[in-house]
């Protein structure tokens, strides 16, 4: 049986679970709420940044990316950011979609599947 290890579990959910040679985190938001879309994706990739590396592997190791956006109208700010982020050569298959966030002041949120 392949152990489960869970980082920074909460009641609802963990920031990552590790399973089998697999990190999958959790949708990650920016702590700024009154910040643009590109602050809020430099937070949130930092966030995925440092989670990453908590579980012993970094972006350069992202399988996929699912990035959800209030509008679609902030689509080149956000890839901007994104396209300056992501290692050379090791974009994961992505994924963006529009979506009504938890809090009306996320303007983004990225969840990825990374290996170890």
């Amino acid at each position: 049986m392949t152990d489960i290890r869970r980082l920074n579990p909460e009641t609802r959910y963990s920031d990552a679970v590790i399973h089998g040679g697999t990190v999958y985190l959790a949708g990650q938001v920016g702590e700024t709420l009154t910040g643009s879309v590109t602050v809020q994706t430099q937070e949130v990739l930092a966030t995925i940044d440092r989670l990453l590396a908590e579980a012993g592997t970094d972006k350069a190791r992202l399988l996929t990316a699912t990035v959800y956006l209030t509008h679609m109208s902030d689509y080149a700010e956000m890839n901007a950011v994104w396209d300056a982020w992501v290692a050379p050569g090791c974009a994961p298959a992505r994924a963006c979609v529009e979506a009504r966030m938890a809090r009306p002041e996320y303007r983004v949120e990225i969840q990825v599947i990374a290996a170890l």
